[in-house]
């Protein structure tokens, strides 16, 4: 690539694109990481939060799965080097990337918040990504993801609002 074509914007054209391979990647990875995370929360929340994150934990291994089919199908592997612009979500959404460290007994505040912030980055992110890909099934399959995490999103909040009004009673 010549300087002139870095020095007429061809630097951030490219530094704000990525590849369909390199999104499917990322996100599976967040997938992956979210059901590894609550795994090993399931036996340091309450009784009343275990169901919850049974659920998480069940959900989050479904989109995994989601992903990782959706990376054998022809139609998907012929545009799998397509570029698509990076939301500007993207670096919310790659901070939950990373399993936090939380006290050996975190209570269940403090997982509710962290869920409700990793299901609205995650939300964002996905809403985002399927304004961005082409029609086809990769645009499906961020658009269901997205209303999946608004639904988590909304019943995360749901539990989080009995929680600290129970409590303050």
């Amino acid at each position: 690539m010549n300087k002139k074509h870095l020095e007429g914007g061809g630097y951030q054209t490219l530094k704000v694109q990525t590849t369909i391979d390199d999104v499917l990647k990322t996100t599976m990875s967040f997938e992956k990481t979210a059901y590894e995370f609550y795994g090993g929360l399931q036996e340091q929340v309450s009784n009343r939060l275990r169901p919850l994150v049974q659920e998480l934990i069940d959900e989050e291994k479904q989109h995994y799965a989601l992903f990782k089919q959706l990376t054998q199908y022809a139609d998907v592997r012929v545009h799998i080097q397509d570029t698509v612009k990076t939301p500007t979500s993207d670096y919310k959404f790659s901070d939950y990337i990373r399993a936090p460290k939380l006290d050996a007994l975190p209570d269940d505040e403090s997982i509710l918040q962290y869920e409700m912030g990793r299901e609205q980055a995650a939300m964002e992110q996905y809403s985002a990504l399927a304004e961005e890909t082409p029609v086809g099934p990769i645009q499906d399959l961020f658009r269901f993801l997205a209303n999946e995490e608004l639904e988590h999103k909304q019943e995360l909040e749901k539990r989080y609002y009995n929680l600290t009004h129970s409590s303050s009673t």
